[in-house]
């Protein structure tokens, strides 16, 4: 090989035997101006040489066209064996539903297994914080409690009061007619401790709290301040849900009671001003229908609503991919999932405490 005149002249043979001793040359001169490669003294040309040719035109950013010179045993090689201009074929893989299937399936056994971890790192953290503090923010869940319960207890009962209102007219309107005003209460207390208050306590709170929950700690995840926290040793788990937890464990009880109490008062106001029944009637009609296993009812599955909706919030926050749109699917995702899931939850509740199965 020769540099002259802004051309590299090569003659002899051009194949796997001389490319190394050439690329050792050519790398020295490579940054000369070269416009040019003169091949029309070469006698011999491999696959090995046309690769070689490929990789100068490469570097030195030039046209095959434009800047070879080529005998005809060059030319034909080159241009059955060349690989520039050569577009490469996507390779599409169909799809069957076979595949989908399999596919959806590892990815709901997948997040089984996350959400299952997630459940247990959140169980085992919140009873250790019972007794150590250790790695939480002192006042966390007095912080926690005023968001969670005390900022949410006037629009609870606001809707209790109005909920309560419309299943005792609804209801009043049908048993004037039988002249059976006194069940009102039965109805409004019934339904208001074992299911309109604990049910609409916990909706309230997953549109609230579960969505504040996945939005933060998704927005932490997406910042890295999770990835930061875990370098600095500390518990993303225990240093953000667990306050979370503890809060609205103690807050659902204090919430359902209010909404409970709340709706049955606004079923009094109908059955005093509508069926004309006195308020102490209908006080003592409903302490006489109520009894202590509906309020532990009440009370009870209120519990598993609120942590499902801290779970299912955390879930999805940890699991957010992407930037501020992540953010908002994952926000979204929680929310629908936490208010599933608390139905689900009141139907399993209602099989196995009502019908004894």
């Amino acid at each position: 090989m020769e540099y002259r005149e802004q051309s590299l002249f090569f003659d002899g043979e051009l194949t796997k035997h001389t490319v190394p001793a050439l690329s050792y040359n050519f790398a020295q001169v490579k940054n000369q101006l070269i416009v040019t490669l003169d091949l029309r003294m070469v006698t011999k040309i491999d696959s090995a040489g046309i690769a070689f040719i490929d990789e100068m035109l490469l570097q030195l950013d030039l046209e095959p066209g434009n800047s070879l010179y080529m005998n005809e045993i060059v030319k034909t090689a080159y241009n059955t064996f060349t690989s520039v201009g050569i577009k490469q074929a996507k390779i599409v893989v169909k799809e069957d539903h076979f595949t989908r299937l399999g596919s959806a399936f590892i990815i709901f056994l997948n997040s089984i297994k996350d959400g299952i971890s997630l459940i247990a790192d959140i169980s085992y953290w919140s009873f250790v914080g019972i007794f150590n503090k250790k790695g939480q923010r002192k006042g966390s869940v007095i912080q926690q409690a005023l968001f969670i319960g005390v900022d949410a207890l006037g629009i609870i009962a606001l809707l209790s009061m109005i909920l309560g209102l419309i299943l005792a007219l609804q209801s009043a309107a049908q048993l004037r007619q039988f002249g059976a005003n006194i069940f009102v209460a039965d109805l409004m207390g019934v339904s208001m401790v074992t299911e309109m208050g604990p049910i609409l306590t916990a909706i309230i709170l997953a549109g609230r709290s579960g969505s504040s929950i996945a939005s933060e700690i998704a927005t932490m995840k997406v910042t890295e301040e999770i990835d930061a926290l875990k370098m600095m040793a500390i518990n993303p788990i225990r240093y953000i849900v667990v306050p979370k937890f503890h809060a609205i464990t103690i807050c659902i009880p204090l919430l359902v009671t209010a909404s409970t109490l709340i709706g049955i008062f606004g079923g009094l106001i109908i059955a005093v001003t509508y069926l004309e029944l006195s308020a102490t009637v209908f006080v003592n009609r409903i302490f006489e229908v109520l009894t202590f296993r509906d309020a532990i009812i009440g009370l009870g599955k209120s519990y598993f609503f609120a942590w499902v909706i801290v779970i299912i919030g955390s879930y999805y926050g940890f699991n957010v991919k992407g930037g501020a749109e992540g953010v908002g699917k994952v926000t979204t995702q929680a929310v629908v999932a936490s208010i599933f899931w608390v139905i689900i939850l009141d139907a399993i509740n209602s099989l196995i405490f009502y019908f004894k199965i």
